[in-house]
């Protein structure tokens, strides 16, 4: 098989060695159930506690502020039913967040919508972005809960989650954020960045698919998700993934400590992409240019289909997404282009590319070849583009 270059990191990446070598003791040797009494399930506890400790120092939080659970949609319903429906206890039945959140968040909300519930969505920016002042102006009496994702899994825009976080604290309202694709990617200090409830998923950070966890501060009370048993001080049953728990503790160690080497390497490399991609006529970069992720680019190629473009990729050994890889079944446009107020038109035809550490100089030279030789093609054969450059359509790039 010729070299494959991936370049879809955001949906998921490859785990290290090291998160794969974590992991192997707990297959075997220390197989035990945390939950038993006897030795070999204290000392499988012993284990759990010691990852939970790992976790909780690289969040800047305590070790029982950390709950594991299957990943961060998981995280994201827990956290956000606890906080709506807890709030609802006092009277407080309104929440805030943003129009382009992952549909994690977004199926809670419109679920809550359906229990009496009222949302309300911020717009974002043309960039991809939020302000503080704006979540603050949206802030009432009876608002319990702010969602706002810390960086966008499409467009990979980093929000400024400690001053929306300061707005939150300031009005005694719980902020939960999304950190899914931010985790082992940007610093994340939950203290310093005045943050209440996080959700993160080990898969993306080259730990394991299937665990993740959901920080939840001391006092704020927390429901349970899954009944069934006392797992997870009681919030979530079900015997503890020790095995992935390891893994995930030990990618997020390695992601944390290769971090400032990383990100310089990987944004460099983002650069010499997106500069590369907005030759090609008719194109834009979607979300803000210095606020985003290290390894995130985000096109939009006037008319084309972005499904066509990424099964030519494909082809040519490039893997690579149009969207949220929870989504790609969807023949709709991205929400979270539509957000950024890009016509249905213009939204169709995105590429997201997100990169890694293994990505090299020569992947994205090669890139840099195809796509606009793709693009070139799929435009050819364009009853729309013929429209567009005939004067026929107005071009909206």
């Amino acid at each position: 098989m010729e070299k494959v270059i991936y370049l879809d990191n955001a949906a998921t990446t490859a785990m290290s060695d090291g998160a794969i070598a974590a992991m192997q003791p707990y297959f075997k040797g220390l197989y035990g159930n945390p939950s038993s009494l006897h030795t070999v399930g204290q000392r499988a506890k012993e284990e759990l506690e010691g990852f939970r400790a790992r976790i909780a120092r690289r969040l800047n939080c305590d070790a029982g502020e950390v709950y594991f659970t299957s990943g961060g949609s998981e995280a994201d319903n827990q956290a956000i039913r606890s906080a709506a429906i807890l709030g609802s206890r006092k009277g407080k039945k309104h929440i805030v967040t943003t129009a382009f959140e992952h549909h994690a968040v977004l199926h809670t909300l419109k679920k809550l919508e359906k229990e009496g519930f009222e949302v309300t969505y911020l717009d974002v920016h043309s960039n991809g972005l939020v302000t503080a002042e704006e979540v603050k102006t949206v802030l009432r009496p009876d608002t319990a809960l702010v969602t706002v994702m810390f960086a966008n899994n499409e467009v990979g825009t980093i929000q400024p989650i400690a001053e929306i976080g300061a707005v939150c604290r300031a009005a005694g309202v719980v902020f939960h954020t999304d950190a899914v694709q931010a985790a082992g990617h940007v610093p994340v200090d939950v203290r310093a960045q005045n943050i209440d409830m996080l959700s993160l998923s080990a898969h993306k950070f080259k730990g394991p698919k299937g665990v993740g966890v959901l920080y939840c501060k001391k006092g704020l009370p927390l429901l349970t998700f899954v009944e069934g048993g006392a797992q997870e001080r009681g919030k979530r049953a079900g015997t503890e993934n020790l095995a992935g728990i390891a893994g995930m503790a030990e990618a997020l160690d390695e992601a944390v400590e290769n971090m400032p080497a990383s990100s310089q390497k990987i944004a460099a490399l983002r650069d010499r992409l997106i500069d590369g991609l907005l030759k090609i006529p008719h194109s834009r970069l979607n979300g803000d240019r210095q606020s985003r992720l290290p390894g995130n680019v985000n096109m939009c190629f006037e008319g084309i289909e972005g499904e066509s473009l990424l099964l030519l990729l494909d082809a040519k050994g490039i893997c690579a997404s149009s969207g949220s890889a929870c989504t790609s079944g969807s023949l709709d446009p991205s929400h979270v282009l539509l957000a950024l107020g890009l016509p249905h038109e213009v939204a169709h035809g995105s590429l997201r590319l997100t990169l890694s550490d293994e990505t090299t100089k020569e992947d994205i030279d090669y890139v840099l070849k195809c796509v606009p030789e793709v693009v070139g093609y799929l435009r050819s054969i364009s009853p729309v583009w013929e429209d567009l450059e005939t004067g026929k359509r107005q071009h909206l790039i």
